[in-house]
């Protein structure tokens, strides 16, 4: 997917697939494997500001890159 077919529905459905990894991740479990790295997380939202910002730079990116952090603070990352 590049950015200029991002819409609107696709961002949701980022947000959903974040909030699906982060809820099926129990602390319990989170503990008995080894800490999900930064660079692992939200594979999903990482990728799609990527490819935003080298086609159209990071200013025209801002909601996607906001997509990224909010999964990311989902899985408990501080950012």
């Amino acid at each position: 997917m590049t950015c200029s077919s991002c819409s609107q529905q696709d961002l949701t459905s980022l947000r959903i697939r974040c909030w699906v990894v982060a809820a099926s991740s129990a602390p319990s479990e989170m503990q008995e494997k080894k800490p999900l790295k930064p660079c692992c997380a939200c594979p999903d939202t990482k990728k799609v500001p990527n490819v935003c910002i080298l086609e159209k730079g990071g200013e025209h990116c801002g909601h996607l890159i906001e997509a990224h952090k909010e999964c990311m603070r989902a899985l408990e990352f501080k950012i």
